[in-house]
């Protein structure tokens, strides 16, 4: 599996169920990636997309705990338990989890790969990433240049875990 973020450098990923900041290159970089692949999302996530749908030209996967919750357009997961068997016939390579804070908090150990797009701006955050750079079994491979959107500063980086977690 292969997270995919934006984070600010407090590595903050959003603010009252909103990302902080919108790129168009990070947009364009998210779709390259995840499109005909496998995301995995929570719920709260989900209804942050447009008209709260599943992303198309991808299997939306949703984590939740609310029993009762479907969504037309997704597979609907309600512990890690009944993930791992659901993912189990995919190649990992090809599923990407997309968020959010406890989604990742949850996947991010059977992760071999994190795409971070680092965005310099001072937005206040209450939701984070883990903070790769304090992990010991996270290793940056890949820095990018630093580019600029209108007047925000961001720049593309890769982390490899080098201590993944199988699936039981």
């Amino acid at each position: 599996m292969q997270a995919i973020v934006n984070v600010t450098p407090q590595w903050g990923i959003g603010s009252e169920n909103r990302l902080l900041v919108r790129i168009r290159e990070d947009m364009r970089r998210f779709r390259a990636f995840t499109e005909h692949n496998t995301i995995i999302i929570g719920r709260k996530t989900l209804l942050t997309f447009p008209n709260a749908a599943p992303l198309k030209n991808r299997e939306n996967i949703i984590l939740t705990r609310d029993p009762s919750f479907s969504v037309d357009g997704a597979l609907i997961c309600h512990d890690l338990h009944e993930l791992k068997r659901l993912l189990s016939d995919r190649d990992p390579a090809s599923v990407f989890v997309c968020g959010g804070e406890q989604v990742y908090r949850l996947l991010l150990p059977y992760c071999d790969t994190a795409h971070v797009t680092m965005t310099f701006t001072e937005a206040a955050a209450d939701r984070f990433f883990p903070n790769l750079n304090l992990l010991p079994n996270w290793i940056l491979t890949d820095v990018g240049e630093r580019k600029t959107e209108g007047e925000t500063d961001y720049r593309f980086l890769t982390y490899t875990n080098t201590d993944v977690q199988k699936p039981d």
